[in-house]
């Protein structure tokens, strides 16, 4: 197993489960540092691969436990370190109040067929044959005017995405986005 393989798959997931536990971001680059640290000298104890992630998983948790221990002792927490009494929004519910205004930025006809698509939920054959177009042809057009959406986040904001495309993390490039 190489850890250097191992790191970059699981980087980006360890480090948003790092964020829904630790409300400091400064907190998690150290604990990320902390369990690449760990990774690297324990690895070998790790006798299947196919457990590499839930013990990755595993030492992270500890981790994010002794983290919070360490600044138990000796002071009182304050609100704001109580990372578990937040109601903090994830990334997907952060980045939902862009959608709306980022469909209505494209073209009429491409913010129609993503708000039926991707808002309402119509099926993509369903929308083809309601509008008599080829349904290869819709997907491809579906697929153009997301592109487009993902431009306008990207101008707005830096996205952090993992290996499978998901999002991760994302920060404002500027403190006032001009549509959302």
């Amino acid at each position: 197993m190489n850890l250097e393989v191992i790191w970059n798959e699981y980087r980006a997931s360890l480090k948003a489960f790092l964020h829904s536990n630790v409300s400091n971001p400064d907190d998690v680059d150290d604990l990320l540092q902390e369990i690449l640290i760990k990774t690297y000298h324990n690895l070998s104890e790790v006798k299947e691969t196919k457990k590499v992630k839930s013990w990755l998983f595993q030492v992270a948790n500890n981790s994010i436990i002794d983290f919070y221990r360490k600044r138990a002792k000796g002071k009182d927490l304050t609100q704001d370190e109580l990372w578990y009494t937040e109601g903090g929004m994830t990334v997907h519910q952060q980045l939902s109040t862009c959608i709306l205004p980022f469909i209505q930025a494209l073209p009429d006809d491409e913010a129609d067929m993503l708000t039926s698509i991707d808002i309402h939920g119509q099926s993509q054959k369903e929308y083809a044959e309601k509008n008599g177009m080829k349904y290869s042809t819709l997907k491809s057009r579906v697929q153009k005017s997301r592109d487009k959406m993902t431009m306008l986040f990207k101008e707005c904001c830096e996205l952090s995405i993992d290996s499978r495309g998901n999002i991760m993390d994302f920060q404002a490039k500027s403190k006032r986005c001009k549509q959302c």
